[in-house]
């Protein structure tokens, strides 16, 4: 099985995670190439020894690799989209942070998950991405326009609203002033679009959300829309810029500049091991169901 390697450069909480990791590599023979920093990161903090192939981005990986294993958290998966791209490689991620809700191995669960994956007793769901343009000819887009969990518009420079008119199939939807709007996926609406009061969506549902950021009309709420939807925003404000953010990416945008989102043409693969489901996940990360008076 070839592997693709990466994780947080801060190897110092992972230090157990990688060793025992790397014992399984060596146990079954995989053949492992590691995201350069990370793997000097390792050399100089755990007791891994020999070496391995090293990638530095895209163009290092090829579609010869079985799967991409992160070390981190959901953000480190964000992270890796931008190595994988359209190459269909599948991640497995190991969560040493908090929810989790896209690194669902837990620290504690890496030899059920290695032995699980040798017996091929796991499935590939896919998840939805979104893809950004803009009516300039900003090289910010060309190349890392792409999205798993959000696009963001914030304001920039001040503490005033933006106005942003949005448009879905061209048709006029709303003007929003509030202090930014997100447009998440499925996946993402249990992140930065939750936070803000969007909806819970399941991974395999065909829809997208707008969810406004502190809007200043109470009775603008977020909005489910189907995932082949063309958006286009424009921003104004007092502002001469604007924030665009994809997932963790952070783009300074000039503030008469449109934004075009639509679904990616390409999709991410997830592992998803035969006892796992987004369901049991969300219980899990949510808390539902507990009552702390039981």
């Amino acid at each position: 099985m070839k592997v693709a390697l990466y994780g947080l450069y801060d190897v110092k909480k992972s230090k157990q995670v990688i060793e025992e990791l790397f014992g399984y590599f060596k146990h079954y023979n995989f053949l492992v190439a590691v995201e350069k920093e990370f793997l000097e990161a390792i050399k100089q903090h755990t007791n891994v020894k020999g070496s391995y192939a090293q990638f530095t981005g895209f163009n290092d990986l090829d579609t010869s690799f079985d799967l991409m294993i992160t070390i981190g958290g959901d953000g480190t998966i964000l992270k890796a989209v931008t190595f994988i791209r359209n190459l269909n490689i599948p991640i497995l991620g190991i969560n040493i942070g908090r929810l989790g809700f896209l690194a669902t191995v837990q620290k504690t669960e890496i030899k059920e998950a290695v032995e699980a994956l040798i017996q091929n007793e796991f499935s590939i769901k896919e998840r939805e991405l979104l893809k950004v343009d803009t009516n300039t000819d900003s090289d910010d887009f060309k190349d890392l326009n792409f999205a798993l969990n959000e696009v963001a518009i914030n304001r920039k420079d001040s503490t005033s609203m933006i106005i942003i008119n949005t448009f879905i199939d061209d048709e006029y939807l709303n003007s929003y002033w509030a202090d930014g709007l997100i447009v998440a996926t499925p996946t993402g609406s249990t992140g930065y679009s939750l936070s803000c009061g969007g909806p819970v969506i399941t991974p395999s549902a065909k829809s997208l959300v707008i969810t406004p950021i502190a809007p200043h009309n109470l009775n603008v709420r977020p909005l489910v829309i189907p995932n082949d939807s063309k958006i286009k925003l424009q921003v104004s404000g007092r502002s001469e810029q604007f924030l665009v953010s994809l997932d963790s990416r952070i783009i300074t945008v000039e503030k008469h500049t449109e934004i075009y989102i639509q679904t990616a043409d390409f999709k991410l693969k997830m592992i998803q091991f035969n006892n796992q489901t987004f369901l049991k996940t969300l219980r899990e990360k949510m808390l539902w169901g507990r009552d702390a008076r039981n």
